[in-house]
């Protein structure tokens, strides 16, 4: 696994720190919980969140002398929702990026998806009617029943268990993480045709009341 390096040039909207609960885990680990070291730091002085581990490079104004953060965690625990995401990409992480008909493994990028009963046939869009599948595996099944084509999945398709996914998940560590992370980490939107796997941000929000809101 390689690592990211932060230097004195990068702009600090462009830094990525981890963000984890208050119990010390990750909201998600694929796509991997993180804000922005601008975010972070905001989030620091607003008292929300508390440092564990910082960057080298130093910030220095004429309020502010302190190290870029790089591991920081909520002072109050956050309830994450422990019901999977129906995402393409939790899909393919379900089926273990292999296609359900020809049971070869692809790059998510090369996977497409099918409806084991076509829509047209009255087929769902939900984790019982979906599996990934090879563009040609796809093609050569059409908008044909499983019955009159001979095409079975090799697993028949089910919602997964959030503990599931986050398993098959650490298989696939993504490429932007900074050393100081792996202390934290334990690697070994909707479905739509166009939807790519990235990092999901947490961003915060200017709250009339409470000054600044966590949004996910």
């Amino acid at each position: 696994m390689s690592f990211c390096a932060v230097d004195s040039t990068t702009p600090l909207d462009r830094i990525k720190v981890l963000l984890l609960n208050a119990d010390g885990t990750p909201f998600n680990e694929y796509p991997l919980s993180t804000m922005t070291a601008q975010e972070g730091i905001t989030a620091i002085f607003r008292g929300i969140v508390y440092v564990l581990s910082e960057h080298d490079r130093k910030i220095r104004t004429p309020g502010i002398d302190m190290n870029v953060p790089s591991v920081v965690a909520l002072k109050k625990y956050v309830y994450v929702d422990q019901t999977p995401a129906f995402t393409r990409f939790n899909l393919f992480l379900r089926d273990g990026c292999t296609c359900q008909y020809c049971a070869d493994s692809f790059k998510p990028k090369e996977l497409t998806f099918d409806h084991v009963i076509p829509r047209s046939k009255g087929g769902e869009t939900s984790w019982e009617n979906i599996v990934a599948a090879c563009r040609s595996c796809n093609a050569r099944k059409g908008d044909s029943m499983p019955d009159n084509i001979g095409m079975y999945p090799i697993t028949p398709p089910r919602m997964p268990s959030a503990r599931e996914l986050s398993k098959k998940a650490r298989k696939f560590p993504p490429h932007f993480l900074h050393e100081s992370w792996r202390d934290f980490l334990y690697w070994d939107a909707e479905l739509e045709e166009d939807s790519a796997p990235g990092m999901k941000e947490l961003t915060l929000k200017p709250d009339r009341d409470h000054g600044l809101t966590l949004e996910m």
